[in-house]
């Protein structure tokens, strides 16, 4: 996890031994070790627009996302393999950010989403409306996965502009599992870089906190219906990439 997060883990364990440090000097401590969380840039492309199946309009761009199972985002990231591309579809509860589903496939069709999408709606804790947000990739369009949606009475929203910042916290929850987890690459085999991702997935869920869940995990931030407290900020926000900024939402 990144280095403010792990201070606060710490903050308990370090004051019992007296030992004072500060974020920077954490920062430091981390780089001299080499033990920061490593950037990188993504380079495959897993969404195709230009398909004739119907797109949806953005139904979240000015809604108050105030309880859990209100929004889902949804998207799709790749693992590079010694000799094949993976592909992990995620679903995450914009609330909460808990990963409500996901799948790992060797391809991306659409049934990988549909995969993910079953997984959600099996581990659904709430009966209240839930809107679907995703890009509009021909898996979210496809017949079988527009049917799963409506047959669930889920709203469906999609971005409509190709920026990423339509669809940030999907994009985000990405960037902690492959950069956190060290998910970018694998050299493993498919079954177990899988299980590696189901072991990662679990580990977020239920140890990493979120700043802008109050310091809560996903598991105890989805379980909670009160107003979450967000602790975080955007640093140096000035001159960076969108991507960047991205990054500094808070998750």
């Amino acid at each position: 996890m990144g280095t403010r997060k792990l201070l606060h883990l710490l903050g308990p364990v370090l004051v019992s031994h007296q030992i004072r440090i500060g974020r920077d000097a954490l920062f430091d401590l981390l780089q001299r070790h080499r033990l920061l969380v490593r950037q990188r840039r993504r380079k495959a492309i897993t969404t195709d627009s230009r398909h004739w199946m119907r797109k949806y309009g953005n139904l979240i761009k000015d809604i108050v996302i105030n309880r859990p199972e209100q929004v889902w985002v949804s998207d799709i990231t790749y693992i590079r393999m010694s000799n094949q591309w993976g592909y992990l579809s995620l679903i995450t509860d914009a609330y909460s950010r808990k990963i409500m589903g996901y799948s790992f496939r060797s391809d991306l069709q659409a049934e990988g989403c549909v995969q993910a999408l079953q997984m959600a709606l099996d581990n659904r804790a709430y009966n209240a409306t839930i809107t679907h947000h995703s890009d509009r990739g021909s898996q979210y369009c496809s017949a079988l996965y527009v049917s799963l949606l409506q047959q669930n009475n889920i709203r469906i929203s999609m971005t409509e502009n190709g920026d990423p910042y339509e669809n940030a916290i999907a994009e985000r929850v990405n960037g902690i599992i492959k950069t956190e987890f060290n998910l970018h690459t694998s050299s493993l085999g498919f079954e177990q870089t899988g299980n590696q991702i189901a072991k990662s997935i679990k580990a977020y869920n239920e140890l990493r906190p979120h700043a802008s869940c109050n310091y809560l995990t996903p598991e105890e931030a989805h379980l909670n219906l009160k107003p979450l407290t967000k602790r975080w900020k955007n640093y140096h926000t000035q001159n960076k990439s969108k991507s960047q900024c991205i990054a500094d939402l808070g998750l």
